[in-house]
């Protein structure tokens, strides 16, 4: 495919919600954690190289900037991605907890962004053909009549100063149900007000992206409403929102995916605007409001934004004195040359022409249902979805499988090649594994009289004699001793579970031993220095080695 002309700039933070295998976020950030055997970061880099986008910038703390630049020259399956390989940006003023806003604000960042681009988090999965979205967008906002936002109209954009009728280009964001055939419980969710797009002359063709784009209006998280209904006994609604779109449509079962195609003009407004934290709620959630309610627009600079001549102290153009309207008529008293001209009122003194914004729209993915399924986006951003997405992948046919009654949809781009790729020779005789829901990576080693099912199983790992596992997740060096029973559990790297164990929906932290004979349900296994003097006595006994922690 010929490149589209964007740049794409990729997230890697921390993994707030995924401690217990980034204890250590200098040795293995979030963005390395393997999702079905595959690095993180794999994810969202593969997809920008199947849409064409080859100009991909990584952004991390300077701490994590080795790890990072390590697994990029050594891991196999991202040494295996096409070139040119991605550019990793280590800015100074970066710590682990610095907001996604003020990453954008970082002058090293910006000088790196040089058009339009796209942002994307690290732990995005996504199936949906990211060239689908870049059409959507270009008929949308990036052509001629884009750039004028033929989403409002040809009116609307000539209407108004700089923005649309400037050749403005708006963005696109991306939203996933949360609920259906394939819902997590307690999964994250987002509120979101939108507005219905004039129908378009010709119908879209089938499988076409448009039916489902609209105009973002309000975003927030569904924590900030619950304070605000709280706090007001109740959702206000502003005047302006109702008297610019007499029909919303609003959503609280769906979830931000943090896909975002920005224009360039974006930076300049993140960078005049220092309050901005979130892209998300601020950048986004002001954006969209600012279409719709009075007075907004200027309150965050867009008129400087789009006419950097423009001064907000006398409300003129800087360099011609005029208010920078960009219409002839404006600039010439047309009138007053017409041969039947006898006499004009004195011109009042203009105010400034109303501010057209360019739009913010949002792409509202389809819900799963038991009869249809359609591509999957997520973010893995929770022990939770860690490994309920894993395990989904896990389900995939082989990359070499032709459609099948079994895959009747035949395999994906996230299909592995194979989905045994240990020696033959290192299973041993007498196992069970259940091959169409399981993932087993090279030099692993698994004994006889073992049961597999629905698992995922790192490289480097040795399965002993009798192991059961049902449903878990192992990263690489995982060992497992004789006659364990595992169910819903993720293994952290290296870490090892004593013979005679039986967990249940356990996470163990990367290093950790765990016990002979040991029988836990939901708890969190993890290793903590330097508390060795409020330890008790059974982890005194054992050399303060660790703590388990339960779910709360």
């Amino acid at each position: 495919m010929p490149s589209p002309g964007f740049q794409a700039v990729i997230l890697c933070g921390p993994g707030v919600s995924l401690t217990t295998f980034t204890a250590n976020p200098e040795d293995f950030p979030k963005a390395l954690i393997p999702i079905a055997n595959r690095p993180m970061i794999w994810y969202p880099l593969d997809w920008c190289y199947r849409m064409a986008i080859t100009n991909i910038k990584l952004i991390t703390p300077p701490s994590s900037a080795p790890a990072i630049t390590t697994a990029l020259a050594q891991n196999p399956h991202l040494t295996s991605l096409p070139l040119p390989k991605p550019d990793l940006l280590a800015p100074s003023s970066l710590s682990q907890n610095t907001p996604t806003a003020e990453i954008l604000r970082d002058p090293e960042v910006q000088a790196a962004i040089t058009g339009d681009f796209i942002v994307l988090p690290c732990d995005l999965v996504c199936e949906l053909p990211g060239e689908s979205l870049l059409e959507a967008w270009m008929i949308h906002q990036g052509g001629l009549g884009g750039a004028s936002c033929a989403s409002e109209g040809y009116r609307g954009a000539k209407m108004g100063w700089g923005g649309e009728g400037g050749g403005r280009r708006g963005g696109l964001g991306v939203w996933f149900e949360t609920r259906g055939a394939d819902s997590i419980q307690g999964a994250e969710t987002d509120f979101v007000i939108t507005a219905s797009l004039s129908p378009p002359a010709a119908p879209p063709p089938e499988g076409s992206l448009r039916p489902h784009i609209s105009k973002l209006v309000y975003a927030t998280t569904t924590d900030t409403l619950r304070d605000v209904t709280e706090e007001k006994q109740g959702f206000p609604i502003r005047h302006g929102l109702i008297r610019k779109h007499g029909r919303v449509r609003m959503l609280t079962t769906h979830r931000d995916a943090h896909i975002y195609f920005f224009p360039h003009w974006v930076l300049d407004m993140i960078k005049r605007n220092e309050h901005f934290d979130s892209i998300s709620e601020d950048v986004v959630g002001w954006w969209a409001k600012a279409g719709w309610q009075d007075g907004l627009a200027e309150k965050l600079s867009l008129r400087e934004v789009f006419d950097p001549s423009f001064s907000s102290e006398t409300g003129r153009n800087i360099e011609n004195g005029s208010h920078a309207s960009g219409n002839i008529e404006d600039e010439i008293d047309l009138a007053s040359m017409s041969s039947t001209h006898v006499s004009a009122l004195k011109k009042k003194e203009s105010t400034n022409p109303p501010l057209s914004i360019p739009p913010f729209l949002s792409y509202i993915h389809p819900r799963a249902t038991p009869s249809t399924s359609p591509p999957l986006i997520r973010r893995v951003d929770t022990p939770h979805l860690l490994l309920h997405t894993s395990l989904h992948l896990a389900t995939l046919p082989p990359s070499t499988n032709p459609p099948s009654k079994i895959y009747p949809s035949g395999p994906t781009p996230l299909s592995h090649s194979q989905k045994i790729s240990t020696d033959p020779s290192l299973i041993a005789p007498h196992t069970n594994i259940h091959a169409p829901t399981t993932l087993i990576a090279p030099n692993t080693t698994i004994a006889t009289h073992c049961v597999i099912k629905s698992s995922v199983i790192g490289a480097n790992c040795v399965i002993e004699e009798g192991v059961r596992l049902t449903g878990c997740l192992l990263m690489d060096g995982v060992t497992v001793g004789a006659k364990a029973v595992l169910q819903g559990c993720i293994l952290g790297r290296r870490c090892a579970v004593g013979k005679g164990s039986t967990l249940k929906e356990c996470e163990v932290q990367e290093g950790y031993q765990v016990a002979e004979e040991t029988e836990a349900k939901g708890e969190k296994m993890m290793v903590f220095e330097g508390l060795e003097e409020g330890l008790g006595e059974e982890e005194e006994e054992a050399g303060g080695e660790g703590l388990v922690v339960g779910n709360e």
